[in-house]
């Protein structure tokens, strides 16, 4: 368990953190079998920045899920940095998506009980950083996110594009590896969802961490490294 951590953390920059191979998942609904991914795959390299597109219900968001090790895909395999993750315990997945894997998703479901600040520290408490330690990078998050003066609000007294730009430096607050996001600025306006788009991909460079975000945006999309393509239920 502890060498998988470790040896995410001594990856060089060309180095593959994430492998895709002929996944497949398939679900069950009224006792007959939706085949929603049929196979394909891909590589996401270290500090690559890649968009995955495809029509809405193609399979994007269930690729996402599976990835991020909060799904298992019927058949294939998914490999984080050479390890097979079907090969490992319950306790190392969740290890691994506390510790290695960031999520952004469209809506930014902040607690709404907790304020921005407390948001952001959450995640950093419950992987055993103290307290003071968890409070000084939250607020440097938030600051970087240009939403530090909003530390002390609640996310009903903030605007969309502000608790997205939360929601971000939420996801970033334990330094993953690995960002999957998951139509981040769907749910913005253009104006806003420029801005958050531009903070996103800011925060990944500058921390050279690898992201796979999905979206329907051509103009964001081709933003990235990479475009990745899910047609007829296959990754391309």
């Amino acid at each position: 368990m502890a060498s998988i951590l470790n040896s995410l953390s001594k990856i060089s920059r060309k180095d593959t953190v994430m492998s895709v191979r002929d996944i497949k998942k398939t679900f069950v609904e009224g006792g007959q079998p939706l085949k929603i991914l049929r196979g394909g795959g891909f590589n996401l390299y270290r500090g690559e920045i890649v968009a995955l597109v495809g029509q809405s219900g193609s399979g994007k968001s269930t690729l996402l899920q599976c990835v991020g090790l909060l799904d298992k895909p019927t058949s294939g395999d998914v490999f984080i940095n050479g390890m097979p993750i079907d090969k490992i315990s319950e306790e190392t997945r969740t290890l691994l998506r506390r510790k290695k894997i960031g999520f952004v998703y469209q809506r930014h479901n902040l607690l709404s009980d907790f304020t921005a600040l407390e948001n952001v520290i959450l995640p950093m408490l419950a992987d055993g950083v103290s307290e003071d330690v968890a409070c000084n990078r939250a607020m440097k998050l938030l600051k970087a996110a240009n939403v530090a003066h909003r530390a002390g609000h609640f996310p009903a007294e903030m605007s969309g594009g502000e608790q997205q730009r939360v929601a971000i430096a939420r996801s970033v607050a334990n330094g993953p590896e690995i960002l999957l996001a998951d139509e981040p600025t769907g749910s913005l306006d253009p104006e806003h969802a420029t801005i958050v788009f531009d903070l996103l991909l800011d925060l990944v460079r500058k921390s050279k961490m690898s992201m796979l975000f999905v979206t329907h945006d051509m103009n964001l999309a081709k933003r990235a490294d990479r475009i990745i393509t899910i047609k007829n239920g296959i990754v391309k």
